[in-house]
């Protein structure tokens, strides 16, 4: 009988079983055998693989130490002998989804051991890691999980069988953003003047050389001094008052709002909150001045050195905020700043 694959699983602490944001802080750590949504792949691997031991680490832990955090899981992951790591999948969640990606390509790069993850394609994992692993595409919540496995099981198995994996248009994979020399029945001039012949009757066609989009933004002349600037706050952190009256979403979200706070000397957790889903939001539920730091912006308008503060606060969650969603909130936020007579923003995230 041949042997079976030995798989290693990551996991985060709450796909892990240990808990939910209480326990995000936790430390690498392994048990054996599928855990989760381990076992999951396990049935759609089939009797050729098997998940051999689960590697769990607390997401927060991962992004606050990421270095140590990778060196433990590596430690773990090689002591098990594997022939294929599977991290995730994260889907949306971007702490997860940024370890998975790291886990996966320490995996290639320094056990020399096959990896693949899986994630929503606006996580931020994927363009940190899409060069350095192969990362499936997958829903933006938990509800994919059944789809995304059934997928990433046959992939992983020939990532792990050595199989020559072929483009990602056809792999499924989300591109990693490498090319590799291949001969084909028709030449590159015949094939050019195909796609060109395709382009000017307005049919479809597919380039074979994806070109990268960078956004370029022009940074808006220094200011001469602070005295008389009125300076405005805006954030993405999700910080909004208590019961969150305009129901932004915690991810996606459809709206910014802007808020009056010239009544204000500080924002306080009497009457705010923080409704953003993508990191451990209990600290500035706890205190909202680690967002909106409105107490610092006073002191330095009463000792003159800002002009004043604008009596608004912009804000609106960035948790998974597709591209064009977002351009869309600046291009407005923008335009009333300038309303507002505004000569600079203090710009809060996570």
């Amino acid at each position: 009988m041949a042997t079976r694959l030995r798989v290693i699983h990551y996991l985060n602490q709450f796909f892990g079983g240990i808990g939910g944001e209480d326990k995000a802080d936790a430390r690498p750590t392994v048990k054996a055998g599928a855990v989760g949504p381990g076992a999951l792949l396990q049935k759609h691997l089939g009797d050729g693989a098997e998940v051999v031991a689960t590697v769990i680490c607390g997401d927060s832990y991962f992004g606050e130490h990421t270095d140590e955090a990778l060196a433990e899981v590596l430690k773990l992951v090689a002591a098990q002998r594997p022939d294929l790591v599977v991290a995730g999948p994260a889907f949306a969640a971007g702490r997860y989804g940024v370890a998975c990606g790291a886990v996966c390509g320490a995996a290639r790069e320094k056990l020399k051991v096959p990896a693949v993850t899986a994630m929503h394609p606006e996580n931020p994992g994927v363009e940190l890691s899409r060069r350095r692993a192969y990362i499936l595409p997958a829903g933006g919540t938990a509800m994919d999980m059944a789809a995304v496995m059934a997928r990433i099981a046959p992939f992983a198995l020939k990532l792990a069988r050595g199989e020559t994996i072929g483009p990602a248009d056809l792999e499924g994979y989300l591109p990693t953003g490498t090319r590799r020399n291949e001969f084909d029945a028709k030449s590159g001039a015949e094939r050019m003047v195909e796609m060109l012949l395709d382009r000017l009757n307005h049919r479809p066609f597919t380039s074979e050389v994806e070109l990268p989009r960078y956004d370029q933004v022009n940074p808006a002349a220094a200011l001469a001094g602070l005295e008389g600037a009125t300076i405005a706050l805006v954030t993405t952190s999700g910080v909004v008052p208590q019961g969150n009256p305009d129901r932004i979403e915690s991810w996606r979200a459809t709206k910014w709002v802007r808020y009056p706070i010239g009544h204000l000397q500080e924002i306080g957790a009497a009457e705010w909150t923080c409704v953003h889903g993508g990191y451990d939001n209990g600290h500035v539920r706890q205190d909202p001045r680690r967002a909106v730091p409105l107490d610092i912006l006073r002191e330095l308008e009463r000792e003159g050195r800002i002009g004043k503060v604008l009596p608004y606060l912009y804000t609106t969650v960035g948790n998974v905020q597709p591209v064009e969603r977002a351009r869309r909130f600046g291009r407005e936020i923008a335009a009333s700043l300038r309303q507002e007579g505004v000569h600079a923003a203090l710009f809060t995230a996570t």
